[in-house]
């Protein structure tokens, strides 16, 4: 999975993806980790990974991770290739969901872009970019299915006015998810536009190290935020990018007491992360063994078979049954033995539906 942080200018972007970034280096030993200068890798947090780890005291234990992507060169005008604009959207096409950043804070020692501290401005200069890079696709997709209609085939008179219904919605100055689309076979046709507004957004919101703990209701800037995303359909999330780049810093013992002594459970990266898992729709399966315990993530409503291909190819080729344990019943017991011996591992054929937690062995022909 892979998310692009964006913002405008001296909003914390870089001080985040750099708290980002050095959280990504305790995530050195999973396989695929090629860290570029702008990319982080970050474990998702999962205590049952942990938990499972100490049950099985693998050779590796290695968590389902979320890749961040930094997204830079926005100015007004990057719609019409302003800047570094034409990457930039380029940039934000490939990733599965955006964490847009937005100032929340005063500093006078930092300057804003824009001159004065305003959240609400900086987040519609950054999405208005996006609705009319949306605009001239949609409308580009328009006048070609219109085109089309002379053909006489239905699919081109349903597709011109799906783009009509879009682009009104985007004149608005409205992201394309906000649009409720209730058929299927027109949210299909818009996801093959493959619009910068469809994808789902969560607000970074930068506030101050001393509103750290607050609730939005008491920091005005972030209540507005909030009241905006709400409207749009977004996620929204108090973060101190500051403070989250000392946390970065930090490990064990001496990582915990300091987010005690902020008056918080969890450091806003792995809050962040987790929320990214959540919006995106995403579950784990655990496997477990005296080789490895892992994490591995999966769309929700995925099928047995299709996750046994996450693993390897043959898995889903050769699928013959997954044996599933829940991970509460492992844990309870306190091992897959005590689980068999009470008839507690599920034998699931090709119609079996994944579920959030599920420690599973794939049985599968080559």
């Amino acid at each position: 999975m892979k998310l692009g942080v964006v913002g405008l200018p001296n909003v914390g972007k870089s001080t985040l993806f750099n708290a980002i970034t050095n959280a990504g280096a305790m995530a050195a030993n999973y396989p695929f980790c090629t860290i570029e200068p702008n990319t982080g890798v970050v474990p998702v947090p999962d205590e049952r990974v942990i938990r499972l780890s100490q049950m099985y005291h693998p050779k590796k234990t290695t968590p389902a991770v979320i890749e961040f992507v930094d997204i830079a060169g926005l100015v007004r005008g990057a719609s019409r290739g302003e800047g570094l604009g034409n990457k930039f959207l380029s940039h934000i096409r490939e990733v599965d969901a955006v964490v847009h950043v937005v100032r929340c804070f005063e500093d006078d020692n930092i300057i804003h872009v824009e001159g004065s501290i305003d959240p609400v401005r900086d987040m519609e200069t950054v999405n208005l970019e996006l609705i009319f890079a949306d605009m001239d696709t949609v409308q580009r997709r328009g006048e070609k299915a219109g085109k089309m209609i002379k053909t006489g085939e239905k699919k081109y008179a349903r597709e011109a006015e799906l783009a009509t219904r879009v682009l009104a919605h985007l004149e608005q100055g409205l992201p394309a998810r906000s649009l409720a689309i209730e058929d299927e076979e027109d949210r299909e046709i818009l996801a093959q536009w493959f619009l910068l507004t469809t994808k789902p957004v969560i607000y970074a919101l930068n506030i101050a190290e001393h509103d750290l703990g607050k609730p939005a209701e008491d920091i005005p800037n972030a209540l507005r935020v909030q009241e905006v995303a709400a409207r749009e359909g977004a996620e929204t999330l108090l973060i101190s990018a500051a403070i989250e780049q000392e946390v970065a810093a930090l490990e064990g013992e001496e990582k915990a007491q300091f987010l005690q002594e902020l008056g918080i459970g969890q450091s806003g990266l792995d809050r962040l992360v987790q929320r990214c898992y959540k919006l995106l729709g995403l579950i784990s399966f655990l496997t477990v063994g005296e080789d490895e315990c892992r994490a591995w993530t999966i769309t929700r409503g995925t099928k047995a078979p299709q996750a046994a291909g996450k693993i390897h190819t043959d898995f889903e080729k050769g699928f013959i049954r997954a044996e599933i344990v829940p991970y509460d019943t492992l844990i309870n017991l306190g091992s897959m033995a005590a689980c068999r011996e009470k008839g507690l591992v599920k034998s699931e054929g090709k119609d079996y539906v994944m579920q959030d937690g599920d420690v599973t062995l794939f049985r599968f022909n080559v």
